[in-house]
């Protein structure tokens, strides 16, 4: 008889993924809930749960990120674009991802000064005082424009240095909203930036892990995808389709399915949620009945 002992099927490597702490936790998190994973956060640890076995989540700076995904303390991360450029961390970009924590849009960091400032290009900041938190970048953006200038870190409230503390700064903004707070002109853009989906290089040459990321990447576009969308389902008799197919925007074709009774028609289509509330009274108003609106989570084209 032989001792062989059957062997055990081999279960999935558990992944380590950084989630972003701070400006884009709440957003992420969302993101991920809109995606089909639960997150939950204890305000007492760095290790939020997540329904998943196969994932191990850190709560990480996203000024940090990209440098630990590098070391491979962490398989994976979110972090903005911005702050991979600034680390100049070697990393695998999985996915882009342009959300933030208002718009879910682009962000962009600025030179700005104070409204009173004569400064009117990056030109005019020659051996002046620049503070910011993308040291880094702003250093090469000043090259890049061949000027001068000292750029200081700023630990935080880097809108209220102009001009006691700093003739300029550079900081992030999405709606210029806080610069516009402080008293602040917008004089050039440095750069701009979004969030990306970011593996370290081992772990992205791993199949199994590769799969993991590129299943994830999958499911959290699908809800960005699906972010300001929601389905409409109706039915229609067939003499009145043709006028409801003029009430639906031109690109957003129907699926139209045959009902029990052959005189009816049921279409379900995917709208621009801010277009619903005109386009439903026109519906009804063109023979549409039963008409349901509902959420959407995911779009995966």
């Amino acid at each position: 008889m032989s001792n062989t002992q059957p062997q055990k099927p081999t279960s999935k490597p558990i992944l380590k993924l950084g989630i972003p702490k701070g400006s884009l936790e709440s957003a992420t998190i969302d993101l991920f809930r809109r995606a089909g994973f639960q997150i939950t956060v204890n305000s007492r640890s760095y290790f939020p749960a997540i329904d998943d076995p196969n994932i191990e989540c850190m709560l990480i700076r996203a000024q940090e990120m990209a440098r630990y995904v590098e070391d491979g303390v962490l398989d994976a991360g979110l972090t903005g674009q911005d702050w991979i450029a600034e680390s100049e961390a070697k990393v695998e970009s999985v996915a882009d991802l342009v959300y933030a924590k208002q718009s879910f849009g682009r962000v962009r960091w600025v030179l700005a000064v104070p409204e009173s400032s004569p400064v009117q290009s990056v030109k005019d900041l020659e051996g002046k005082v620049i503070a910011t938190e993308l040291v880094q970048t702003t250093l090469r953006y000043l090259q890049k424009n061949n000027v001068k200038a000292k750029v200081e870190f700023s630990w935080g409230a880097t809108e209220v240095k102009p001009p006691i503390l700093a003739d300029a700064i550079v900081e992030v903004t999405e709606t210029g909203s806080s610069l516009r707070a402080n008293n602040l002109r917008i004089v050039e853009t440095v750069i701009e930036s979004n969030t990306q989906f970011i593996a370290n290089t081992k772990s992205w040459a791993d199949p199994v892990k590769r799969q993991q990321m590129l299943d994830i990447k999958m499911l959290l576009e699908g809800a960005i995808n699906a972010m300001g969308k929601v389905g409409l389902m109706l039915n229609v008799e067939r003499e009145n389709l043709d006028a409801i197919l003029g009430v639906l925007p031109a690109l957003k074709t129907p699926t139209i399915s045959n009902l029990a009774d052959q005189n009816w028609l049921a279409l379900n289509t995917i709208l621009d949620e801010t277009t619903v509330r005109t386009i439903i009274p026109r519906l009804k108003a063109a023979g549409a009945h039963g008409i349901v609106e509902y959420p959407l989570n995911k779009i995966v084209v």
